[in-house]
């Protein structure tokens, strides 16, 4: 299996982990734990990775996303969108090993599959802006 597989699969199990928490209104490391100790541990280690990355600059993500997201607070996003932006974002800005493009087109593809039909276009477009000020961002 690639790489690009496996991570891909690993954003998907991260997301899952990110989405549960967001709707128990716990942290997404409890939630991570919670699944560790019922012996559902992810497989791939970058689901913990992105997971721990998200929760540990949860507070400055969330403060990028109520910026570039106009016309839409992070309580009026389908959870799905909240969670899968949180996951791009936390990549293109604190993953070096994953290109920009990547992530954008990672979470464009978790969205396509799990969220509403206008989602992409949303998702693309708060991305986007935010990778054109990313050098102020970082």
């Amino acid at each position: 299996m690639s790489s690009g597989g496996a991570r891909s699969k690993a954003r998907k199990r991260a997301l899952d982990v990110l989405f549960a928490a967001d709707l128990r209104r716990e942290s997404a490391v409890e939630s991570l734990d919670r699944s560790i100790a019922e012996g559902a541990a992810p497989t791939n280690p970058y689901t913990e990775t992105l997971v721990r990355g998200v929760a540990e600059h949860l507070v400055r993500i969330d403060e990028v996303l109520a910026t570039y997201a106009q016309g839409w607070t992070l309580d009026r996003m389908p959870a799905v969108d909240r969670n899968v932006l949180r996951l791009g974002v936390y990549e293109m800005l604190y993953v070096d090993d994953v290109p920009d493009a990547v992530a954008v087109s990672e979470a464009l593809a978790l969205v396509r599959e799990l969220s509403t039909d206008e989602s992409p276009s949303f998702v693309n477009g708060v991305l986007g802006a935010i990778l054109k000020s990313k050098p102020t961002l970082v």
